[in-house]
């Protein structure tokens, strides 16, 4: 049976493809989670208005993205920790720690989107890379200072 996938569908296609499938998996998976539809003209065009309400919101995403990369590259965050001798922290600063700095100072950055390498275990300042959208990713810089 000749399908056409609504949402991508692991391991046999992405959206807008158009692909045969076995009758019963059609019917007792693809059709009933709304994954698939018959391929026919009428559908044919759904599928392309589709596509495209999905291209204009993932355009509109990388915009915004971009609009709060300019916004986070001109900002810092100074994070205080008790330290030791040496410069060394007691404990380490964690993208977690980051990511409640940033909503201190009033921007909302999910922790999942803050890369860091490892845990920072000493002071200093600190160039941190926040992936903003797949396509967009931003630098912030990070003081971490004794308190």
């Amino acid at each position: 049976m000749k399908v056409i996938l609504i949402e991508d569908v692991k391991s046999i296609g992405s959206m807008g493809d158009i692909v045969d499938v076995k009758d019963g998996f059609a019917r007792n998976f693809l059709f009933p989670e709304n994954l698939a539809r018959l391929a026919v003209g009428s559908n044919l065009k759904i599928i392309e208005d589709i596509k495209k309400k999905k291209t204009l919101a993932a355009a509109k995403e990388k915009k915004e993205a971009e609009a709060l990369k300019e916004k986070i590259s001109a900002f810092s965050c100074t994070i205080p920790v008790e330290a030791g001798e040496d410069d060394k922290l007691f404990g380490s600063v964690t993208s977690h720690d980051v990511s409640r700095a940033f909503e201190s100072e009033g921007l909302s950055i999910d922790k999942r989107q803050i890369n860091l390498e490892e845990p920072i275990k000493k002071l200093g300042v600190y160039n941190i890379s926040v992936k903003l959208h797949p396509e967009v990713t931003a630098e912030v810089k990070v003081w971490v200072v004794k308190k």
